[in-house]
């Protein structure tokens, strides 16, 4: 259920950084993109300790 969750921010994240794209506020766009960076990097960590 956490890694639905997850990957369900991350998407989020992306569609927003787009609309930010879209309304011309960049450093809205760079904030959300190092964000959904951030949690997927962080899903991804949780998903190699988990197999190991």
């Amino acid at each position: 259920m956490r890694n639905i969750l997850l990957a369900c921010a991350v998407i989020f994240c992306f569609v927003l950084t787009g609309f930010a794209i879209a309304v011309e506020l960049f450093w809205l766009a760079v904030l959300l993109f190092l964000a959904g960076g951030g949690i997927m990097g962080y899903g991804i960590k949780i998903n190699k300790q988990e197999r190991t």
